[in-house]
């Protein structure tokens, strides 16, 4: 899991300024993003990640309103023990306190409100109801910090409603789902942490019920061969939700405001024994008696404003091609090129890749551009290219640089595109020259 990749881990906050990626404004609020165009780029392939994840491991889309009753949260504990960093309730009229609209700060309550809306029989279950859903914490201005403290976090969630005894299975699922997110973003993770409770206040749940979920993410973790991975098992106490036990995958990326490494978690596997008893969620059982159901809360790609900036600290800007704003910029050398420049990009962005004319300026200063930009890949389009059918491609992450046709490039960048993978290129050339020989100035 370890990552080879050469990282400057820069603050995410400059290059998310420098790069277009991501911007805030005292008018719209402290700690709320708005995500440019190159941003929106990232956090829509995440998201796309996110649901071929959540699919690929059976799981169904729901949709859910970010607001609720405080009743509701009252019910399912969040406002006894988050009220404080939880946005003020909205009175609607002379209604009773227990009617007042809350913006939510979990997406558990709602959907456990989805799998209560019919009944379940214990030969359906496991039953996992995913969605990319935002919550809202009420930090304060002090501590808003970029896209790691924010106000709305817009996350991959997933319940799980299973039977006792699919839980183990089910919560090593999640976990290797979660890590296999990480190994295609790329991301190190440092270690996975067992959160368990202190003797503090504030846990909900009786001790025979925490047991059995400590107890069943050992398990999970024994089967996700985390030894192979190089990744240690190390328990924290204190670490847990309020209503469970939880695995979370920890990263460190770059350095915190007072020089010190910063961390965080990036997907969590959580199971919840209270969420179900307190809502009444049940399934038929063989026997013919009714069961409460076990909840497991799941993230694989995680919160998309801490996972783009983990990214952004982890690449220096310059993301995988997958992930890249800009896959290839093409440059046509003079006027004369700009013709065949135009079908070449057609040809790329007919294929779903992202593609643009660049012709503004002199060749090297739309080459040094495309790099300030951290594009992925630039071509350049001369004379000769023309006369040859083919373009002189760099792959400015790689350091890869080579003539290939036009079918052949296109070829290429769409496989890695599918694969959210390197591209393959045929040949190995020197990385030293930026500029092919024919168009040096």
């Amino acid at each position: 899991m370890k990552s080879t990749q050469n990282t400057h881990h820069s603050d995410h906050r400059a290059l998310g300024r420098d790069l277009g990626i991501f911007a805030t404004d005292p008018l719209a609020g402290s700690g709320l993003a708005l995500w440019l165009p190159a941003g929106s780029v990232i956090r829509d392939e995440l998201e796309r990640l996110a649901r071929d994840i959540a699919r690929g491991d059976g799981c169904v889309e729901v949709h859910t309103p970010v607001l609720g009753k405080r009743a509701l949260f009252e019910r399912s504990g969040h406002w006894a023990k988050f009220a404080d960093d939880m946005f003020p309730p909205m009175q609607l009229g002379d209604e009773a306190p227990e009617e007042q609209l809350v913006l939510r700060p979990a997406n558990c309550p709602h959907h456990a409100m989805v799998y209560a809306a019919r009944p379940h029989s214990y030969r359906e279950l496991p039953i996992r109801l995913h969605e990319l859903a935002p919550m809202f914490r009420a930090e304060r201005s002090g501590v808003v910090s970029g896209l790691t403290r924010v106000r709305q976090i817009n996350l991959d969630d997933t319940h799980v409603f299973c039977r006792p005894d699919q839980v183990a299975d089910e919560a090593a699922r999640a976990l290797r789902s979660a890590l296999h997110a990480q190994e295609v973003l790329g991301l190190p993770v440092d270690y996975v942490r067992l959160s368990l409770r202190d003797e503090g206040p504030g846990y909900l749940g009786d001790a025979q019920l925490w047991a059995e979920a400590t107890a069943a993410l050992r398990n999970a973790a024994a089967s996700s061969d985390l030894a192979a991975r190089s990744l240690p098992l190390v328990e924290a106490s204190g670490e847990a939700a309020f209503y469970g036990p939880k695995l979370d995958l920890q990263v460190r990326s770059g350095d915190g405001s007072d020089g010190s490494a910063r961390e965080e978690t990036i997907a969590t596997v959580q199971l919840d024994f209270v969420q179900p008893e307190r809502f009444d969620l049940r399934y038929d059982g063989a026997d013919g008696d009714s069961h409460l159901v076990v909840m497991i809360h799941r993230g694989t790609v995680g919160a998309m404003e801490r996972v783009t900036a983990a990214l952004l600290e982890q690449y220096d800007g310059r993301m995988p091609l997958w992930l890249n704003h800009v896959q290839l910029q093409v440059l046509p050398v003079s006027e004369s090129a700009d013709a065949v420049a135009r079908e070449f990009v057609d040809a790329l962005l007919a294929h779903g890749l992202r593609a643009v004319l660049d012709a503004d300026g002199s060749l090297g200063a739309r080459i040094r551009r495309s790099r300030e930009r951290r594009n992925y890949a630039y071509a350049v389009l001369g004379e000769a290219e023309i006369a040859r059918g083919t373009v002189q491609l760099t792959d400015a992450s790689s350091g890869w640089r080579g003539s290939l046709s036009h079918a052949e490039a296109v070829a290429i960048l769409a496989q890695a595109y599918a694969d959210r993978a390197a591209p393959r290129w045929p040949v190995a050339v020197s990385p030293d020259d930026e500029t092919p020989a024919a168009h040096r100035e």
